[in-house]
């Protein structure tokens, strides 16, 4: 009875076609990741970065390909997590729910700090923490007021990033071809090895992670991918936008680096906003200031909804208190979003006073947690199915790139402190599996 209760209540909230997943992925994913470490992965990878971008985006296909297929198959609100606990035992759930959630935490406050940081570019003399508050605050309103808002919000501002990155595109090949300017521009076509890769094969490896946090978000599509009217459609909601974002970013970033040398390029600036500076179009460089806002403010909101849902769906499996499975008659999981709202207070602080390097080792240690979750998805589609010869390769493929972009973080020293305190996170997260066994055993002795 209770299982088909369970089954009624997520037959009424299909509601999404396949075309409105794919938007929302694009709002779920084009964010800070994109617009500002594209920049990093270009000083890494030169020209090359291209190769990067579309590594990533044929691991990041084959990985949500096999999560799409557990959709399809065994609809479930969890996603991931679920899917994991059933292939491997509530160990798994709860380990993958709470390394996701801790990950995020760290996450958003990084994306906070950076659409802080765009706003103060126009409100110089306002401390930082009034814009961090502001942002949370209005995030997490949009997940407060219910599933339609979220997705309304990520759909119109999917629409207006995908738009600016056009503009872009536009802007780019006006001036290529001199509208813009007095003078037509110089080619700056790579024409030494050297500036094929300014670091060798080395720096296309080490840039691989970068490209891969472009492209951070497809867990959130996992959620949501349980309100399709059919889950089977799911893949084919993916493929769509994986292959619009493979593109558009390609494209974007392959026309950046025809407008100005590769060596103009560095950390602190988004590639799009090095690229036109030489021209003097300073009403599009505001534009685009506010662009990269929206896009921080995007990916902010969708991980909130991530892990507010995560939290319902663990607390339903005894993974989490049992309050944060529980809803006000307006369907708001008070407790779930008490809890977040204190992760990203504490998540502003940890940005606003540990020191610039040790706080992005800690976001770089969180994104390397989430393409763990990635693995564990991989390997739970291999367990919960019958994978073909084919799939199995597609696997082994996938692993493979995730392999080649976290293991390239150790090939330089700025990259290892984030990927021993990614491995120091995930022996916490054992740690809390341990003392929890002995919870589940008396559990299920006391059933």
């Amino acid at each position: 009875m209770k299982q088909k209760g369970v089954a009624l209540a997520l037959k009424e909230e299909q509601s999404l076609s396949w075309w409105q997943l794919s938007l929302i992925g694009v709002g779920c994913t084009i964010g800070t990741g994109f617009f500002l470490g594209s920049s990093i992965a270009i000083t890494k990878s030169g020209y090359s970065v291209c190769i990067s971008f579309l590594l990533a985006a044929v691991g990041t296909y084959l990985v949500f390909k096999h999560l799409a297929a557990m959709t399809a198959d065994h609809p479930d609100k969890g996603s991931f997590c679920s899917y994991a606990r059933k292939a491997y035992g509530r160990w798994a759930g709860f380990s993958n729910g709470w390394v996701y959630w801790f990950a995020e935490m760290l996450i958003t406050g990084s994306q906070l700090t950076a659409i802080s940081l765009f706003t103060r570019h126009w409100f110089p003399s306002v401390p930082l923490w009034v814009f961090s508050a502001i942002y949370s605050a209005l995030a997490l309103l949009v997940i407060i007021i219910g599933l339609s808002s979220f997705q309304k919000t990520e759909n119109v501002l999917a629409v207006l990033k995908t738009a600016a990155i056009f503009l872009f595109m536009i802007l780019a090949v006006l001036v290529l071809f001199g509208i813009l300017t007095e003078h037509k521009p110089t080619l700056h076509l790579p024409n030494k090895d050297h500036e094929w890769m300014p670091l060798g094969p080395l720096g296309l490896w080490n840039g691989l992670i970068y490209a891969f946090y472009a492209f951070g978000g497809i867990e959130v599509m996992g959620l949501m991918a349980v309100h399709l009217k059919d889950p089977k459609d799911a893949a084919k909601a993916g493929r769509v936008m994986l292959i619009i974002l493979a593109v558009i970013y390609i494209v974007s970033i392959g026309l950046a680096l025809l407008l100005v040398p590769v060596t103009a390029f560095n950390e602190n600036s988004s590639p799009f906003i090095t690229s036109l500076e030489p021209f003097h179009l300073s009403i599009f460089l505001h534009i685009f200031n506010g662009i990269f806002i929206i896009a921080g403010f995007s990916t902010l909101v969708a991980s909130l909804y991530a892990v507010t849902t995560l939290l319902g769906t663990m607390s339903e499996h005894q993974d989490a208190p049992a309050c944060f499975k529980q809803k006000d008659p307006s369907h708001v999981r008070w407790s779930s979003i008490i809890l977040t709202a204190a992760g990203l207070i504490v998540s502003i602080l940890l940005a606003l006073f540990l020191s610039k390097h040790i706080y992005e080792h800690l976001t770089t240690a969180a994104g390397l947690t989430l393409l763990y979750t990635w693995i564990f998805i991989l390997f739970s589609s291999k367990k919960l199915s019958k994978p073909s010869t084919r799939q199995t390769c597609e696997m082994i493929l996938a692993l493979l790139l995730i392999g080649a972009a976290v293991s390239g973080t150790l090939t330089e020293a700025s990259g290892r402190p984030g990927f021993f305190i990614s491995l120091g996170i995930i022996a916490v997260i054992a740690i809390m599996v341990l003392f929890m066994r002995k919870k589940w055993k008396q559990d299920q002795t006391a059933s």
